[in-house]
């Protein structure tokens, strides 16, 4: 196996599966919060253990055992915006696929108030794709905000600036519009959000993708329902089949997962987070309703305990290991709701 670093880095984390028509289980950490920022060491803890506790996200009651061995996993998708904690852990993700997606914006502390300076950020992209490779790691400038200071324009001269920052350490982005939800109303109505018309976004994501072609890069928009296939944007899989096709070697054709909104094109896969438990507290983030739960939940967290939030002793309601291929949930045991649906939310990592 070749190491973290070094000529070999094409081929690192490749793995041979086997059998392609055993079923094909991939691990998504987290669209519910940032594990790479917040919560590495129970990650690498759960490795160490070979498994996870998970709630169901509508019933905290229902708790499912998921095996996180490697003869189990075929791949790891991890969402965040900030790496750093996990970054000196890499080589042991040796006996995994993974990839990344990596929320990189322009914005402030008005909107996104608990993260590094950008610049520090941009560092982490840069040494994580030298790292693992550039196929591995995945640009999201998402969300897309409009305001009175957030114009056409200043999209256009950040998205401009940041891909010219990141040529050569990506070959993808993926950008959504903002979408509003309820919880976040208040928050948003403070920063004066407007949201875009239809000419506006094929504007934009024109721009964008003449931008980025400049860069190498290819454009995907995550759970849109515009279409801007003629402006080189197509619609996009963050959990997606074909790369993960690339990187285990198997032609894969995985089915959509039905448990997200009927716009997401994401193919089937287990979230390991929970939601109220990201502290990076974005304005826009859909998968956090207040910052009280979150700081509840921060107190809940244990770093040994086998779920993210809660005490040991809820193993106890676990069953045996539940990894089928397929929905959060597991449909097909009759148990759970459609529990990763969290409102039909867009899964922007926040």
């Amino acid at each position: 196996m070749c190491g973290v670093d070094g000529q070999s880095q094409t081929k690192f984390f490749f793995r041979y599966c086997g059998n392609a028509d055993k079923a094909f289980m991939i691990i998504s950490c987290s669209r519910r919060t940032d594990i790479p920022a917040f919560y590495s060491d129970w990650f690498f803890n759960r490795l160490d253990e070979g498994f996870a506790g998970v709630r169901n996200p509508v019933n905290p009651r229902q708790v499912r055992r998921i095996s996180l061995a490697p003869a189990d996993v075929e791949c790891f998708v991890f969402w965040t915006k900030n790496p750093a904690p996990m970054m000196d852990r890499l080589e042991r993700l040796q006996r995994f696929n993974f990839y990344f997606q990596f929320t990189l914006t322009p914005y402030g502390v008005d909107i996104e108030p608990n993260l590094p300076p950008k610049s520090q950020i941009l560092d982490e992209f840069r040494n994580l794709s030298d790292r693992i490779g550039k196929k591995r790691i995945i640009w999201r400038y998402d969300p897309i905000i409009f305001s009175q200071e957030m114009t056409f324009e200043y999209h256009v001269e950040q998205f401009a600036c940041l891909a010219g920052r990141l040529a050569g350490y990506t070959e993808k982005c993926v950008i959504s519009f903002l979408d509003s939800y309820r919880h976040m109303q208040n928050k948003m109505s403070a920063l004066h959000i407007r949201m875009p018309d239809e000419a506006q976004m094929r504007g934009l994501a024109k721009e964008i993708s003449k931008i980025a072609a400049g860069h190498r890069m290819k454009v995907e928009t995550c759970a849109e329902q515009i279409d801007l296939s003629d402006l080189g944007v197509e619609h996009g899989k963050c959990i997606d089949d074909r790369l993960i096709s690339e990187l285990t070697g198997i032609n894969l054709k995985l089915e959509k997962d039905k448990h997200q909104r009927e716009l997401c094109g994401c193919v089937t896969s287990v979230d390991i987070g929970e939601y109220n438990t990201c502290r990076h507290l974005c304005s826009y983030c859909y998968a956090n309703v207040s910052v009280q739960k979150v700081e509840r939940n921060r107190l809940l967290h244990d770093a040994q305990s086998p779920l993210l939030i809660g005490a040991a002793r809820d193993i106890n309601m676990m069953s045996r290991t539940d990894n089928q291929a397929g929905s959060p949930e597991n449909p097909s045991s009759g148990k759970h709701a459609k529990g990763d649906n969290h409102d039909q939310q867009k899964e922007s990592r926040g």
